[in-house]
Order: C-alpha cells, then sequence, then structure tokens
C-alpha cells in the first residue's frame, strides 16, 4: 500500500464509520442485499410462519379438546401412538446398532449384502407400505400363501385384528426406516479412529471390553440424538398407518397423525383434526428440547 492510500484509508474508514443510519440505508450494497433476503423472507413467512399461525388459530378453541378428549376412538389413537412409538424406535434403533456392527466387518460379500439392506429406504414410501397391506391379505396374500405352501399352515388374516394391525405397522416401519439409521450409526462407527482398538487389543482387551469402552462411550451421544430425532419422526409418521392397517379394524389402529387428518378431511372438520394433531405437543416439545440441548452439548464438547 503507498503513503498515499495510508493516509486516506484511515479516513474512508472514519467517514463511513460515522454515517448515518439513513445513509448507510442508501447504499447500493444494503440495498442490493434486502433485495436478496426479501424473497427468502417471503417464502418463510408464506410456507412457515403462516400455516403454524393459522393451525395454531384453528386449534385455539378450547371445546374442540373437550369433544376429542370425550371420544374413545381419539384415547385409543393416544394409546396407540404412544405404543406405535415406544416399540418401533426402541426396535429400529437398537437393531440399526447391533447391524452396523455386523457391517463394519471387512469381506465383500457384506458389502454387497448392504447395498441390498439400503433398498427399503430408498424405496417410495406409497407402493412400498401399500405392497405389505396386499401381502398381508388374509385370503390370497403372499405371506398366507406362503405359509399354505410350504408348511400346509392356514395363516390368520392379520388385518381384522387390532394387535395384528398394530404389529403390521410397527414391522412395516421399522422395515422402512431401519437402513437408515443403520447407515448412521455404521458411519458414527467408521469415524472411531481405529488406533484405540488396536491399542486396546495390544493390551489383552477382548471384542466386549473394547466395545464396552471405546465403541459404546463415544457412540452413546450419537444414539441418544439419534433416537430423539427418530422420536419425533415416527410421532407424525401418517403412511405406514395409513396404507398398511388402514386404521382399521374399526379404527381401532389409529394413531394421532392418522386420526388428525381423518377428522380434519374425511369428517370434513378441519379445527378438530388440527386439534388432535397439536394434542401431541405435550410430547413433542419436551422431545424436541432434549434434542436442542443434546446438539448443544456436542457442539461445545467439540
Amino acid at each position: 500500500m503507498s503513503l498515499t492510500q495510508q493516509a486516506i484509508a484511515p479516513g474512508i474508514l472514519v467517514s463511513a464509520a460515522r454515517r448515518s443510519p439513513r445513509d448507510r440505508r442508501r447504499d447500493p450494497e444494503w440495498l442490493w442485499a434486502i433485495a436478496f433476503a426479501l424473497p427468502y423472507a417471503a417464502v418463510f413467512l408464506a410456507l412457515v410462519l403462516y400455516p403454524i399461525g393459522y393451525g395454531l388459530w384453528l386449534g385455539s378453541e378450547p371445546a374442540l379438546y373437550v369433544e376429542l378428549f370425550g371420544s374413545p376412538i381419539y384415547l385409543t389413537a393416544v394409546a396407540n401412538t404412544l405404543i406405535y412409538v415406544c416399540i418401533s424406535v426402541n426396535l429400529k434403533m437398537a437393531l440399526a446398532f447391533v447391524l452396523s456392527g455386523f457391517f463394519m466387518r471387512r469381506r465383500w460379500w457384506i458389502k454387497a449384502l448392504l447395498v441390498i439392506f439400503i433398498l427399503p429406504w430408498a424405496t417410495p414410501s406409497l407402493p412400498a407400505f401399500m405392497s405389505i397391506h396386499w401381502m398381508l391379505n388374509g385370503h390370497w396374500g403372499l405371506i398366507n400363501s406362503a405359509l399354505l405352501a410350504l408348511f400346509d399352515i392356514d395363516g390368520p388374516i392379520w388385518l381384522i385384528d387390532r394387535w395384528l394391525g398394530m404389529g403390521a405397522n410397527i414391522a412395516a416401519t421399522i422395515w422402512k426406516q431401519l437402513p437408515f439409521w443403520t447407515v448412521i450409526f455404521l458411519a458414527g462407527r467408521m469415524a472411531i479412529p481405529q488406533e484405540l482398538f488396536e491399542a486396546a487389543e495390544v493390551d489383552g482387551a477382548g471384542r466386549w471390553h473394547r466395545f464396552r469402552h471405546i465403541t459404546f462411550p463415544l457412540m452413546a451421544n450419537l444414539y441418544i440424538v439419534s433416537t430423539l430425532l427418530s422420536t419425533i419422526w415416527t410421532l407424525g409418521e401418517f403412511n405406514a398407518v395409513n396404507f398398511v392397517s388402514g386404521g382399521g379394524p374399526s379404527m381401532s389402529t389409529e394413531v394421532l397423525a392418522t386420526i388428525g387428518v381423518r377428522y380434519a378431511f374425511t369428517l370434513a372438520r378441519p379445527p378438530l383434526g388440527v386439534a388432535a394433531v397439536l394434542s401431541s405437543l405435550p410430547l413433542l416439545i419436551p422431545v424436541v428440547a432434549l434434542l436442542i440441548y443434546r446438539l448443544r452439548k456436542s457442539s461445545v464438547q467439540l
């Protein structure tokens, strides 16, 4: 930088700092920044803030919740939601954690098997769940036909019993989402430095001790965060229940997500449907708060 530039630059900085807010607003760079930000702000307002605000306004009438809590169908949906979320999330995450250890093995056929294993997650949800629904047909479905052909057993009519229907919904959800979480845990295992395992093996630590003192502590936070995130997603799951059991028989396998849609569109009562969905907030908000806390804690540790 020349002497003239060194002499002028501080003056320019001082004059820029002393400019009034009105002068800064007339700056072309400031105007360009506003022009680029306005479309994003409009999209956020139209697609995020407005739908949320409108939904809260629709479900703000206390009489809606009095009607909901007095309905046995709604209470059944609440119980089904808790069963559906607790069993599917915990079983799915435990299986994903175990399978991630299996896929860590360095054999070519395991890598090929991993590619096939990921296919259910890559399959579109609608045709996948509809296929499972027809496979469970009690008269000519694939499962009962296979039982009859291979073992000469007449299979049950799966979707006319509440608990068989709930089991089908849970199994379909686990089948669809298990590959995704297995890959997440597999990536977490691969991020652990191999030098730790090598040093532990030199010290005489067995496979169980290496898992207990290395893998489990380093994977614990990822497991908790993934479980919380999976809980949020499963709480709003609609496709599995709607297309596998259809909420039947007699709406006995409905969950909050499906009963909210049924109230809003089938019965043409949108406020009641929104109220049914909003009633899950007492469970959803603590899970989201805990998820944010775990993410902030992990970022501080990094």
